[in-house]
């Protein structure tokens, strides 16, 4: 069994964009809605696609399957049989030993910049960078699965 140990923050300021190694453009869509044991999605990263099953728990370690699946058969997978999708472009960057993840989305989410730090513990030390906001790794309504069934832009007071 894969296991995945992430966190996750809002951003205070777009300082991290100078920074940026490269970017790809990701559309996802989830085959599950939010009331099971997991979340199954299919996404497509540039060239690439995917297919990821992760427990539906909220919290920074959640077991993890995931494996390279046809970019065509995604493709219909995500035009034919998903409960939700979103948009994205993810961008990399490299700060004191760790590669970011910022997560800028686009569509129903628009307006929201996620940053995702993988670690391989979950007590693992690491430095934060200057823009790093708020955490909300404990906070469903940003994970991915929650953003696909419920759009930032339908949330109150957005």
């Amino acid at each position: 069994m894969g296991l995945e140990i992430e966190r996750k923050f809002l951003l205070k300021d777009d300082g991290w964009r100078k920074d940026v190694g490269r970017s790809v453009n990701m559309d996802q869509g989830y085959l599950s809605r939010e009331d099971g044991k997991a979340s199954v999605r299919v996404r497509t990263e540039g060239a690439t696609a995917r297919l990821n099953i992760k427990a539906a728990v909220v919290g920074a370690a959640r077991a993890e399957f995931d494996y390279e699946v046809p970019l065509a058969d995604a493709r219909e997978i995500l035009a034919k049989l998903c409960v939700g999708r979103l948009e994205k472009v993810r961008h990399f960057v490299e700060h004191h030993g760790h590669t970011w993840e910022i997560d800028e989305f686009s569509g129903a989410n628009a307006g929201l910049v996620v940053a995702e730090l993988e670690l391989s513990r979950e007590d693992e030390v690491f430095q934060r960078p200057h823009w790093l906001g708020e955490e909300v790794t404990h906070d469903r309504r940003y994970y991915n699965h929650a953003l696909a069934l419920h759009p930032y832009s339908n949330w109150p007071g957005h």
